[in-house]
């Protein structure tokens, strides 16, 4: 009876261990590899080749736009730096620039952010290559209750949130909640 009591207990801390978040679901996964697509508070710089004067920085604004001269605003949110600049590239051809050539590079990223048992919660500016750990570290290192084999990690892509238990070394992208739990024991 013993063995079987015994048996049973590994059985479920072996499931347990399977729940510490080494897997991410596959709809995550899919998530994660797409490409960086725009949203409130990156900052653009787009560049209309021999137009100066329409060339500049611009902010992605909360309703996810850009203001530019002449063309007005365009929607940036869900788009891909090649995706804005085909569009503005379409707009500055019906009737202001003959054949316009646009470049669009992301200037400053969107800030992600860091909650729990970190020393300082708070919004920080995105850095790139950065993983769940360097983001513990910008925000101050663990408290001595955190949790440091994983943290939580909730992204959104378009229209779809995605909450998931994250490795220490898993990528972390502009926008990003990391949410550090306190340990059991």
């Amino acid at each position: 009876m013993r063995g079987i009591s015994t048996l049973l207990c590994l059985a479920v801390a072996g499931m347990l261990q399977g729940c510490n978040g080494a897997r991410a679901p596959l709809e995550y996964q899919a998530v994660a590899s797409e490409p960086y697509t725009l949203a409130a508070g990156d900052r653009v710089r787009v560049i209309v080749f021999g137009q100066d004067t329409l060339s500049n920085s611009f902010a992605v604004d909360s309703s996810g736009q850009i203001a530019m001269p002449l063309i007005g605003l365009v929607p940036a949110r869900g788009r891909t730096t090649a995706d804005l600049a085909r569009e503005i590239e379409a707009r500055l051809r019906a009737g202001y620039v003959r054949e316009p050539r646009v470049s669009v590079d992301i200037e400053a990223y969107r800030p992600f952010f860091v909650l729990g048992e970190v020393t300082t919660s708070g919004q920080y500016p995105y850095v790139n290559g950065m993983t769940v750990e360097t983001a513990v570290a910008i925000a101050g290192g663990y408290t001595p209750r955190a949790a440091r084999d994983y943290a939580e990690l909730t992204r959104t892509q378009g229209d779809r949130t995605f909450t998931v238990n994250a490795p220490m070394n898993q990528p972390v992208r502009p926008g990003d909640t990391i949410l550090v739990r306190e340990r059991f024991f």
